[in-house]
């Protein structure tokens, strides 16, 4: 397993977790993918999410719901009720698509498209659908395409099933980040790091399904050893993806957990579970300035 699985399911609305079937009674006193962290006079849950799962996957870890409960606010990567899709359409049309006559196969080099192009006919995906795609755009709709024919589907992800929770209970959901400012960082990377991107997309797509069977279980069993081990350890063999999409992006997010310490609500924090894991994840970056987040397991009963 490799890279493309904790990039651009790290970043994107899209996911990680060994086989995962709905969660059942005797599923219980497991650790999860989440951690809580106690303020002066609050909680702060941290919640790895995955981003897109598929229906059979639910129900999802009863305490997540818990802590939805508890939680007086939510906060996301983006805050995903104020999305517009025609809003974002433009951004994609703006960031993403090569508007100066140019190509995918020459942002691609003639060696490198050749290869991508081979990909693509082994997974029945016509490359001349990407030609006008830059390199990081074409990677994220090939993504898409393929979790899609699986069944995995962004409404039954973590955030979508949380924000549709919290427009019934009229809870306000805040971003860390806006819809911009992610896909800046991925049209902001340099063009060896956007090849490697879509080559490596192509590559693990022949295997996805497989792969996304064995990150789910480890998900929703809090199994951060195997996380660690397959998708952490992979990613840190791209080093500007890497820091770009991870790194620095934990680092941003601690200082605005480190201040919700002092508020008196409670706060379900949810972002992809690539960031919670390994010396650079969120709650190792906290302990380093003295917050301490524990992480959590399902109930026993």
């Amino acid at each position: 397993m490799t890279a493309r699985a904790s990039v651009i399911r790290g970043l994107l609305i899209v996911c990680l977790v060994v086989v995962a079937g709905p969660a059942v009674p005797q599923d219980a006193g497991h650790p999860i993918s989440m951690w809580q962290i106690d303020g002066r006079s609050n909680h702060i849950y941290l919640l790895g999410s995955v981003h897109v799962l598929r229906e059979h996957d639910h129900p999802i870890p009863t305490a997540i719901d818990i802590a939805y409960k508890d939680a007086e606010f939510l906060i996301m990567e983006v805050d995903i009720d104020d999305l517009d899709p025609i809003e974002m359409a433009g951004l994609v049309n703006e960031l993403g698509v090569i508007a100066d006559g140019g190509s995918l196969q020459q942002y691609m080099g003639q060696e490198l498209y050749t290869e991508a192009a081979e990909y693509a006919a082994q997974l029945d995906i016509p490359i001349s659908m990407l030609a006008e795609s830059e390199p990081w755009l074409a990677a994220i709709t090939v993504e898409q395409m393929m979790l899609l024919r699986i069944g995995f589907n962004p409404q039954y992800g973590i955030e979508f099933h949380l924000a549709a929770k919290a427009s019934e209970d009229k809870k306000e959901i805040l971003g860390f980040e806006t819809a911009r400012e992610q896909l800046e960082l991925l049209d902001g990377l340099s063009m060896p790091a956007q090849r490697s991107l879509l080559i490596q997309t192509f590559r693990e797509s022949l295997n996805i399904e497989e792969d996304l069977n064995l990150l789910i279980r480890a998900w929703r069993h809090g199994d951060t050893h195997f996380l660690e081990e397959t998708l952490l350890v992979e990613m840190q063999k791209y080093p500007e993806l890497y820091k770009t999409l991870v790194v620095d992006r934990n680092l941003a997010w601690v200082d605005k957990i480190r201040k919700l310490i002092a508020e008196e609500d409670d706060y379900l924090v949810v972002v992809g579970a690539l960031h919670l894991i390994g010396e650079d994840g969120v709650p190792s970056l906290l302990s380093e300035i003295g917050i301490k987040a524990v992480q959590l397991s399902e109930p026993e009963t």
